[in-house]
């Protein structure tokens, strides 16, 4: 099967979508889009509405109103708009509920598509293998509403891995995460030190786990001596790790 035209897909598009601060909607319309929401399903003819790193709307006569909102129109005809993200338990039928699926084209979700021609798409795993066997033929992958791949290239400007290894122990000091957090029992007491390095005691039990943390955001990661990973989050004046609450002490 030979599948030509990829370079030249929509390039006024993806220069209007990369020169746009998010405010303008981006509207992919005449595609065929496999949603995975069971209550969407698959449609023919019809348009996904993306403003920011959110979908607002999904199915045929969108295009309709593109002028009026002053969208950045792609036209996908002849396409197939999938979720990048598989959602593995939705394909094997293991989701219970609606509310369960985690990787749909629906309304609020996050704007995670991609698009390739019909022809490579029969089903989504199909359309997720041209990534990988065929990403010339890629014609749009986008993650949060911001292109990753166009036209069967890295798009200008797109998110990059972080480097892979393990990176250096953070100088923490002065941070206002740093001391001796302990939960609301009072069985956890967990120190995370400035250059650092974390200490729990565990019941009275000192060095139960011991290790390297890094703090991102409100997000915190440890590795610890034994060689296992777990995280923990920030909320507030609150530190949620492994189903204890703690506070700084």
């Amino acid at each position: 099967m030979t599948i030509t035209g990829t370079a030249s897909w929509n390039p006024k598009a993806l220069h209007e979508i990369i020169a746009d601060d998010g405010g303008r909607p981006v509207l992919f319309t005449n595609a065929r889009i496999v949603t995975m929401d069971p209550l969407i399903g698959t449609m023919t003819g019809a348009d996904i509405l993306f403003v920011g790193s959110l979908i607002v709307g999904v199915g045929p006569g969108i295009v309709t109103a593109a002028e009026d909102d002053n969208a950045i129109v792609v036209d996908c005809t002849g396409m197939t708009v999938v979720p990048a993200v598989v959602d593995a338990v939705a394909l094997a039928g293991g989701r219970g509920s609606r509310p369960e699926y985690v990787a749909t084209l629906t309304p609020g979700n996050a704007a995670d598509l991609l698009v390739v021609p019909d022809e490579l798409a029969p089903d989504v795993p199909s359309a997720i293998a041209v990534l990988g066997s065929r990403p010339e033929q890629v014609r749009a992958l986008v993650a949060a509403g911001r292109p990753v791949r166009w036209a069967g290239a890295d798009a200008p400007g797109r998110a990059t891995a972080p480097e892979t290894g393990i990176p250096a122990a953070p100088d923490l000091t002065g941070s206002p995460r740093v001391g001796v957090w302990v939960d609301r029992k009072g069985f956890l007491h967990q120190e995370l030190a400035a250059d650092g390095r974390y200490d729990e005691t565990r019941g009275g039990r000192p060095h139960a786990y011991q290790g390297r943390f890094w703090i991102d955001g409100d997000r915190i990661d440890y590795l610890d001596d034994l060689g296992f990973w777990a995280y923990g989050e920030f909320r507030d004046d609150e530190l949620h790790h492994a189903g204890y609450v703690m506070t700084l002490s």
